[in-house]
């Protein structure tokens, strides 16, 4: 078991201000793997003042040494990523082959492309008579989620170093333990005291005092569209920027020209990555309806090869939710799926067998879905997907744009023009064409109540950044 019992604040490892820990529970054995302080409110302000010290001189700091930093912390999470790996298949659950691609292979990419893209991008230009220059914001907040906590951290922590600004992060208390590894690789790079800082606990404590605070220029959070909300209200007593990464309920739209077994499984596919905990997972599938008894079929199919299991088995394909929390709210929605009157294709609200210990729960498809039932309209974090039925193309485009959400998607057609034309069409801020991989250069962020502002890539790192303009006086003639 791991015991953490300090937080990393100015350079150094410091006793909290209170006594409490908190449980971090295995999300497989449901034991107890690790504590870690519960910050108090006058953490997160010794935090903060920290990093409003380090700023002038960090902020100061050329580019290139900031990717020489940058590219150390790279290299660090790189020599520790079995140890990661690990680490979160057992706080999140993911399987280990995946966790150890996409939990760890993610952030130690992300954390490089940072220090590279450094090297090439304009901080100024010359515009008419004026010099525009980007200067980082400031004092980051950044608030992140425990689905995938490590690459949620970075896509804050790196971009936001890079662009020069200093950084108080309050991970998720249901997923910290990688926190406090990335905190060691960064005291081990030999960052400057009060550039980063680690502050855990609760959001109502630390959490509000980080969006709050007047010396907080800016806050970075990922998490629920309630949450964000509350985020928002609190950041605007001091117009402070804030951006936020929320919630989806992802379509994924199956035209009737489409390769029909490749849509589905592609469709199962992006909707269970992470036990369905993806805020972009492709959790409405939307299909034509003389089409639906051969894609109920094929669905059923592709569920029965999901093998449910321990995480740190090479051979689960899915592992179990996060908590118990989490486990009773999943299986709820899928009873209340089944009593509004969805037919009940795979799956179902009971344990998997055999797997009466961590929260596992049965991959599940539920049919026939009314587009305004509250499975297609709510988000529900778990390996649930929702087969609803369309009868033209526009209906298909009315179906997928009627959302609060407007995260990911997809489109699948036979024909690419066909389906990017219908992809142009849907509020959302990312969608895969044809099952279209995951770029981690793309800017990733939502429509709607799903957020604003966007991360990874260049687009992460002019997230950090204001604009300055210099206006000359030019030599007379």
């Amino acid at each position: 078991m791991q015991q953490r019992d300090k937080l990393f604040i100015n350079g150094k490892w410091v006793a909290p201000h209170g006594t409490g820990l908190i449980n971090v529970i295995h999300s497989t054995t449901e034991a107890v793997m690790g504590r870690i302080p519960e910050g108090h409110a006058r953490d997160a302000e010794d935090a903060i003042q920290a990093a409003r010290a380090a700023f002038d001189s960090w902020s100061a700091t050329p580019p290139s040494v900031r990717a020489d930093y940058i590219r150390k912390i790279a290299e660090g999470l790189k020599a520790r990523s079995e140890e990661l790996a690990q680490l979160i298949a057992g706080e999140v659950g993911m399987p280990i082959k995946m966790a150890r691609a996409i939990q760890v292979g993610g952030p130690v990419y992300n954390w490089a492309q940072a220090a590279k893209l450094l090297e090439t991008f304009a901080f100024e230009e010359e515009v008419g008579n004026s010099l525009v220059v980007r200067e980082p914001v400031g004092v980051v907040a950044a608030i992140t989620p425990w689905n995938y906590p490590l690459n949620q951290i970075t896509l804050k922590v790196a971009p936001a170093l890079a662009a020069g600004c200093t950084v108080v992060l309050k991970p998720s208390e249901v997923a910290p333990l990688n926190a406090f590894v990335l905190a060691e690789v960064i005291e081990a790079a030999g960052l400057p005291p009060g550039v980063f800082n680690l502050v855990t606990g609760y959001g109502p404590v630390v959490g509000e005092v980080l969006a709050s605070h007047p010396e907080v220029d800016m806050v970075s959070f990922t998490g629920s569209t309630r949450a964000g909300k509350r985020v928002s209200e609190l950041g605007a007593q001091s117009v402070k920027r804030v951006a936020l990464e929320l919630g989806g309920k992802s379509a994924s739209v199956i035209l009737d020209d489409a390769d029909l077994a490749a849509a589905v499984k592609g469709t199962v596919g992006a909707c269970f990555l992470n036990s369905g905990q993806t805020c972009s997972a492709h959790t409405r599938m939307l299909v034509p309806r003389a089409r639906y008894d051969e894609v109920k079929a094929i669905a059923k199919k592709v569920v029965e090869g999901y093998t449910v299991g321990d995480p740190l088995l090479e051979t689960s394909r899915l592992g179990p939710l996060i908590s118990a929390a989490q486990k009773d709210r999943v299986t709820g929605y899928i009873q209340r799926g089944i009593n509004e009157g969805a037919e009940l294709v795979a799956g179902g609200p009971e344990a998997p067998e055999g797997l009466d210990k961590g929260f596992f729960v049965k991959p599940t498809v539920l049919g026939n879905v009314d587009p305004k039932a509250t499975v297609a309209q709510e988000e529900i974090f778990g390996p649930v997907l929702s087969i609803i039925c369309y009868d033209t193309e526009e209906d298909a485009v009315r179906i997928a744009n009627d959302s609060i959400y407007g995260l990911g998607g997809g489109v699948w057609s036979g024909d690419e023009a066909r389906a990017i034309r219908v992809a142009r069409r849907i509020r959302t801020g990312q969608v895969d064409i044809n099952g279209g991989p995951f770029n981690m250069q793309a800017p990733f962020g939502g429509y709607k109540q799903s957020g604003n502002g966007r991360e990874a890539g260049k687009y992460g790192l002019e997230e950090f950044l204001e604009y300055k303009s210099l206006q000359m006086k030019k030599p007379a003639a």
